[in-house]
Order: structure tokens, then sequence, then C-alpha cells
């Protein structure tokens, strides 16, 4: 989690960076921004940061020939940590070198903001980031005052929405050689050409920690779940959310992960179990990536995939059945009668 309350702005630069393959250019500034107005100050802090609250994936930035001095950004990031009076210069590289990526005619030009912050807070730890931002989405906005004995209405074209960051980046002054801490944002083009923030720009891979290995565990039972056990298995919808459910059960009350145990717990059938692990192999070799049998588990990660395991069993158009306990106490049937399928539910007492 990142929060806020306590950070500073501290270094400010605005660059324009338009689309090279439009006939745009870039233009830099010659000079840091300097910000005298506190509502102002208050009101960009607010913009840059208050969408970062709910984030919880961090990243680090790398290059593909495992040489993190390759990565532009990591390279002129870190000579602002390591040198505050060559913020500015540095700003300007990562100007040109965004105007440089930006090689698909659907980029949008806009304005770039590099950010010096001070006591960011990001997982307990209270530490220094730089914010790298980029606004492309204008709005207009209608203003309306009094004058006189009415009042008076104006609009203002081509301006920015503080409520509406369209994409940015927080890279935290810890684990450099690791590539540092870092978060993104983007939640504009999120077509294939948006690749480029984050994998032209900024170059990022995953952090393989506790939050990505329980959230990568998790939507791999999930897809196994939903996807892969038709293939091998006779289930129906209602044994499918049970399993759903045993598993969301089963992180949410355990401190760690086990495969052995997970898998007897929670799917406790051999094929099944060999099928799931197979299938994990598969997702590994696919994505070029390790999950561990055992680690501990993170409740961010738990909380935010439990949104997205549904236990809402539908039944045509007329009913919805949540199941959350007991699996035995739903049994489906088959009235040749009415020709149709059936649900018994057994319960005591209405709520």
């Amino acid at each position: 989690m990142i929060f806020s309350f306590e950070a500073s702005l501290a270094q400010i630069s605005v660059h324009k960076v338009g689309n090279k393959l439009q006939d745009e250019f870039y233009v830099l500034s010659d000079e840091p921004l300097q910000i005298e107005d506190e509502l102002l100050a208050k009101l960009l802090m607010q913009y840059f940061l208050n969408p970062f609250e709910k984030v919880n994936e961090v990243f680090r930035l790398f290059h593909p020939n495992d040489d993190l001095n390759l990565n532009e950004v990591f390279h002129f990031v870190s000579r602002m940590f390591e040198d505050a009076q060559s913020f500015h210069e540095n700003s300007q590289q990562l100007a040109k070198h965004l105007y440089n990526i930006s090689g698909h005619p659907k980029i949008k030009s806009g304005e770039l903001y590099i950010v010096g912050f001070n006591n960011v807070q990001i997982e307990g730890e209270m530490m220094d980031a730089i914010g790298i931002f980029k606004s492309e989405t204008k709005e207009t906005y209608l203003k309306v005052y009094p004058e006189q004995a009415g009042f008076k209405l104006e609009y203002e074209e081509e301006a920015i929405n503080i409520q509406k960051l369209d994409k940015g980046c927080l890279i935290f002054n810890t684990e450099k050689e690791e590539g540092y801490k870092v978060a993104v944002i983007d939640q504009t083009n999120r077509s294939a050409e948006a690749v480029y923030w984050k994998d032209e720009f900024l170059k990022l891979k995953v952090r393989n920690d506790n939050f990505n290995q329980t959230q990568n565990t998790l939507s791999i039972y999930k897809s196994f779940v939903t996807e892969k056990l038709d293939e091998d298995f006779e289930m129906n919808k209602a044994d499918k959310i049970d399993l759903l459910n045993r598993s969301m059960k089963y992180f949410k009350e355990k401190e760690t992960f086990d495969m052995e145990e997970f898998s007897n717990e929670v799917i406790g059938n051999e094929k099944g179990i060999e099928s799931f692990k197979n299938y994990k192999k598969s997702y590994e070799e696919e994505f070029d990536t390790v999950i561990a049998d055992s680690f501990d588990i993170s409740d961010a990660a738990v909380k935010k995939q439990a949104r997205t395991f549904k236990s809402v069993l539908k039944l045509d158009k007329n009913f919805h059945i949540y199941i959350h306990g007991d699996r035995e106490l739903i049994e489906k049937g088959y009235d040749d009668g009415k020709t149709m399928n059936y649900y018994k539910v057994f319960f005591k007492e209405e709520q």
C-alpha cells in the first residue's frame, strides 16, 4: 500500500511530448517549475499521488539484456537520486526518451511531469520517490461566479481533470540493485498500442514477492477450475463454485501456502491434483515464471483476487443461487415431467 499523508513536493519539471509519427515534437522547459501557491501544490499532490493509494502491485525496472544500466529510466532516475542538482537536466532526458519510443500513431501527445517527492510511504516504509506522469486527456470546464446583481458564466477548454491521472509511475529510492520499487498507473489507451508506457518507456517486470506469488497462484487455480477441469472431468457449476470457495477459504485462513497441503485439503482427488500441478507447470513454462510451492500468503492479494471469485449459480433468467458454505446442502437433479434440471437446497431457517 502507498500512502502520501506525510509526503511533500520537492521538485517538479514540466515538458510537452508529442507523437513522433504524427510529425509532432517535444518542448522542453528551461527551468524547473516554481510552485509558490500552497493550494496549487496541494492540488498537484492530490492529482499525482491519490490514485496510487489503491495500488498494491509492485514492479521493477529491468532490461531484456539483464543490464539495468541499459534501461534509460533507471539510468536517469538514478542520477536524480544521487544528485538533486541534476534533477531538471535528467527530466529533459526522460522527456526525450519518451518521445523517441512514442512510435504508434494512436499515442496521444501530452504534458510530462517529472516530480521529486519526500516522505512517501510504501509497504510501511517512508522514503523519497520520483514520479513520472503524463496528462493526455483534456476536458472542458464551466466556471460560474457572481457579478453585480447576477452571475457570469465562462468556460475553459483543454483543461486537466485532477481526479483523472492518465499515466503515472512512482519510483522509490530503495532496492536499486534490483531495479527499485515501482508502482504504475495507466488509465488510457488500454489497447495494444498502450504497452509503450509500461513495456517500452519504463521497461517493467513484476516483482516476484509474496503478493505476486499469492495472486498468481489464485489466478492459476481459478483458470484451472473454470477452464481446464471440463476437459478432464464431468463437473457441474455448483461443484466448481465449491472448489473456488474452498480455495478462497484456505487462503483466508492460512498464513502460509503449501502446495501439498492445499492440493489435499482443497482438491482432494489424486487425478485432480495431478491435473492442477500439470496446469501450473504449463503456466510457468508459457510465461517464463516460477511460482513457489511454499510462500507466505499476502492478505492484500487475497482481498484483491476475492473480488473475481464468483460464487453465484445463474439459472436461466429466473434465479441466482449464492453458494457460500456446505456443498452437500445443494443437490442437482432432472425432472422428467417438466423436462428440466433442478437444484434442491436444504436449510434450517430463513433469514
